[in-house]
């Protein structure tokens, strides 16, 4: 959590490969690692949900699944560039079954779908490759309360399957809903880190905004 400018945006583009930091560590799974690139993020199991989704509007549910990674058929028809279309519906009813993300249909264009399903579509992405870490960049900023629930039960489903999921959110309800950890930023700074059972939203909101007194800040 961090107020505008206290450095969340720089942090998920470090996180995903797409800026190097210029100091401290990288840790994954207590191993140092450096990222150059994000595809060495995704690589590493680290996918990314960015607040603007990064959907193909005009395609379809499987066609955003598979966005990039593209799965051909076999012989010589894949060697020409022909894509199994049957295997990739099949595995994203199956995403889509396992994330309980009700569809019609993964035919479906995306711009047909609401913007919890969207989100959920992006989401169901990052599943499928990231085996390690997903990062969420304001997953309910645009979203309504029906469809801010889904994605958050949709978050906990993740954890529960196992996979760390950091989400960076202004919503302090949702934060200490889904939440096992806190951690704020304030102008760069890691100011407090804290458990949601021991965090006090009073609190949280004073140190976001530098009213709990600059002396707090940890520069680790």
């Amino acid at each position: 959590m961090g107020d505008n400018g206290a450095g969340k945006s720089t942090l998920i583009k470090i996180l995903s490969g797409a800026l190097q930091h210029d100091g401290g560590e990288v840790l994954l799974e207590g191993v140092p690692i450096r990222l150059t690139s994000p595809h060495q993020a995704r690589e590493l199991g680290i996918e990314t949900v960015y607040q603007d989704l990064a959907l193909a509007p005009s395609l379809d549910v499987a066609s955003n699944l598979f966005l990039g990674r593209e799965m051909r058929r076999r012989g010589i028809l894949g060697a020409l560039g022909f894509l199994d279309d049957a295997a990739m519906r099949q595995r994203a009813e199956e995403a889509m079954a396992n994330l309980r993300v009700g569809l019609a249909s993964v035919r479906q264009p995306v711009l047909t779908l609401s913007g919890g399903q969207r989100q959920a579509i992006a989401v169901a992405r990052a599943t499928a490759w990231g085996k390690r870490i997903i990062i969420m960049d304001e997953p309910t900023a645009a979203l309504g309360i029906r469809e801010t629930e889904k994605v958050l039960r949709l978050i906990e489903r993740i954890k529960e399957s196992g996979i760390a999921v950091i989400m960076v959110s202004h919503s302090l309800p949702e934060v200490f809903e889904v939440a096992d950890r806190i951690t704020i930023l304030r102008l760069g700074c890691t100011v407090r880190q804290t458990t949601r059972n021991e965090a006090d939203m009073t609190a949280v909101v004073a140190f976001m905004t530098g009213a709990a007194g600059e002396g707090a800040v940890e520069r680790e």
